[in-house]
């Protein structure tokens, strides 16, 4: 019986004052690079919306799609944030993590919610809902959902193929 053998090299550095060691290794490796692009795409995204809600509100409460798109945007950023973090920050839960099914079941709801968010604002936006400024900014924010969510079902797809039910 024959298989195949994956050998990953892993840079880490480190300073003289401190102990913190990190794993820079892995953003050299495409989930590494989904997961700081998600997390840049999605801090762009909170800023975007949250900035307009607080300066232009439409009818004192905000709009459910909007507050929904900021809500789903919030709540990705942080978990992916913190996964980000927890594989920079130790050397081995890059290579556990992708093997669990968390991973798995992470991406694929945050794809769904994106996405579901941001048809949700783009319906919005092009059902002239919003004045011409607001109209630019959730239509680009809309957009880079779009593409935010399409990034995190490439994820889904590559924590499927790496997911072992152990």
């Amino acid at each position: 019986m024959s298989h195949s053998v994956v050998i990953t090299r892993t840079t880490t550095t480190t300073t003289s004052t401190s102990h913190v060691v990190l794993n820079t290794g892995y953003l050299r490796t495409t989930p590494g690079l989904l997961k700081l692009a998600q997390l840049i795409i999605g801090a762009v995204n909170v800023g975007l919306v949250a900035y307009y809600i607080r300066r232009y509100p439409t009818s004192g409460l905000p709009a459910s799609a909007e507050f929904f798109f900021l809500l789903m945007a919030v709540a990705f950023l942080i978990g992916t944030f913190c996964l980000l973090a927890s594989c920079l920050v130790s050397l081995s839960t890059g290579g556990i993590i992708s093997k669990t099914i968390y991973e798995l079941v992470y991406h694929t709801i945050a794809f769904l919610l994106y996405l579901i968010a941001s048809i949700m604002l783009l319906v919005d936006v092009t059902n002239g809902r919003y004045y011409h400024t607001l109209k630019d900014a959730y239509m680009a924010a809309a957009i880079l959902g779009m593409i935010v969510s399409a990034l995190y079902l490439f994820s889904a797809l590559l924590a499927q193929r790496s997911y072992r039910g152990i």
